[in-house]
């Protein structure tokens, strides 16, 4: 046995075959080829890269998107009517109620300026988005109603996805086109090593 690393041998472990088959494959690129090089387009839930050429079934995705969400959206407004209900028949009082509606209006408000905002940019803080994960969580109709009306227009998401991946793909090519020009012209302006 030799002391090269290409070698030696590995011995594999139950976790590690579990790890290695659950494995995403990679992301399609625009010609639907892999392994060529450069930028590679985000994928979105639901829709993967289909919003980048908008095929493979992406219209029905997007109807399948926007009718799932605001049914979601409805189903969640009676269950928290009979939440609602449930509270007045224990005869908890009109301020418990007050309170709740209100809790739920505000964090629902919060979700949907969030996720709206996600759909245009990047958030520029991280942690805060995180630590506001529990409020969207308490608001998620509003997600829900942000996912439905984006889903009208566009998969949620996709037209940052596009604008970042446009920018990192002029930028490849950019760089392609400078290593592949005239290698005289990239040395022609440089001051001469001393020796």
């Amino acid at each position: 046995m030799s002391d090269h690393p290409e070698h030696t041998q590995r011995v594999e472990r139950p976790e590690d075959a579990t790890a290695t088959t659950s494995a995403p494959p990679p992301a399609r690129k625009a010609g639907g080829e892999r392994g060529r090089g450069g930028p590679e387009p985000e994928t979105i839930p639901f829709f993967g890269t289909t919003w980048l050429a908008r095929d493979g079934g992406y219209p029905a995705r997007r109807a399948a998107v926007a009718a799932g969400s605001l049914t979601t959206a409805v189903a969640a407004c009676f269950v928290l009517r009979f939440a609602y209900e449930g509270l007045e028949i224990a005869k908890v009082g009109s301020f418990v109620g007050l309170l709740l509606v209100v809790m739920f209006s505000v964090c629902s408000a919060i979700a949907f300026r969030r996720t709206w905002d996600g759909f245009t940019r990047r958030p520029a803080d991280p942690a805060r988005e995180e630590s506001l994960r529990s409020v969207k969580a308490i608001g998620f109709m509003g997600a829900l109603i942000a996912y439905f009306l984006r889903s009208l227009a566009e998969a949620p998401g996709e037209g940052l996805r596009r604008k970042e991946y446009e920018t990192a793909l002029a930028q490849y090519e950019r760089r392609r086109t400078a290593r592949a020009g005239n290698p005289a012209a990239r040395t022609k302006g440089r001051k001469p090593k001393r020796g």
